[in-house]
């Protein structure tokens, strides 16, 4: 190819990536003082909040029981920066149109959902003890907590779950999402950051679970590897749009089991101490202590 085609390829490729017709829905303009949420800093975010939650496993090795409220109060603090920041990308992301007034509004706003995070870490580590807990006991394989914190995907992807779910429910945009979808690409786990979901819950082995966003899940829940709690086919509005927003996953009562590659689909409920089989789909409620499986 000589360069005078060369150059007109090029030219007709940026002409055709730059019309506005085939940017429509695709396309942030930017604004100056109004910068996207960062993946790279939301990575240190978690990274940051594993090692607070979970001290010498996560971050720094060399703590002790001297060093470990000078580490923490470093940690602490600098996420609650990282976190403001971040909020606010999220925040004028979410409003793209904002006015300088609106933008001096949005970071105090920013600051106050960032201290909120900060004050609910203490009950996340709580929750996410109760976790380790019942992964522990539901493995035989498992030597100690130690091993369950290090090694199991289930601790990681929760725990971007619990703060992306925190967030949520303070009302942080976007980045909540962001967060869960981060543990989705690094353990195979997909769980909704609007999901509700209990304390004691474990996931075995993990991979190609999802869990999605109207999701209730109560204490002492496990799942296995393949599990779906998905939604069936959900209504229209008069002009063929999906309705957004109404609840159409299912509840899962205390003590439920459900095994590898099972699919729960609707808004059912699967009752209280519940087993559900592997491979098989459940589309109706089962009564409380129900055994459903696939025969042979």
């Amino acid at each position: 190819m000589d360069n005078s085609k060369f150059t007109l390829t090029l030219t007709t490729a940026v002409d055709r990536l730059s019309d506005e017709m085939s940017l429509k829905g695709l396309f942030h303009q930017h604004q100056d003082g109004n910068p996207l949420p960062s993946g790279k800093v939301l990575e240190e975010i978690i990274d940051l909040s594993r090692s607070i939650i979970f001290p010498g496993y996560f971050g720094r090795s060399n703590i002790n029981k001297h060093t470990i409220r000078y580490h923490l109060g470093m940690a602490v603090e600098k996420l609650s920066k990282l976190l403001e920041d971040q909020i606010l990308a999220g925040l004028c992301f979410s409003c793209p149109k904002s006015g300088k007034g609106e933008n001096t509004a949005c970071k105090l706003k920013a600051k106050e959902m960032a201290f909120r995070l900060i004050e609910r870490l203490p009950e996340i580590r709580r929750v996410l003890a109760t976790d380790v807990e019942a992964a522990f006991n539901g493995d035989p394989a498992a030597e100690n907590f130690g091993e369950i914190i290090s090694c199991y995907p289930v601790i990681k992807a929760l725990t971007n779950y619990r703060i992306a779910h925190e967030l949520h429910l303070i009302g942080v945009p976007l980045i909540p999402r962001i967060i869960s979808e981060m543990a989705h690409s690094e353990t195979g786990i997909d769980i909704h950051p609007a999901a509700s979901i209990g304390n004691h819950f474990t996931i075995d082995h993990g991979t190609g679970v999802v869990i999605g966003a109207t999701c209730i899940i109560g204490n002492n829940v496990k799942l296995y590897q393949g599990v779906t709690l998905g939604a069936k086919s959900f209504p229209c509005d008069e002009n063929g749009n999906p309705i957004k927003g109404i609840p159409r996953h299912p509840i899962l009562e205390d003590g439920v089991i459900v095994y590898s590659n099972a699919t729960i689909l609707g808004r059912i409920t699967i009752g209280r101490g519940s087993v559900v089989g592997a491979n098989i789909w459940v589309t109706e409620d089962l009564e409380p202590n129900s055994k459903v499986y696939k025969r042979s």
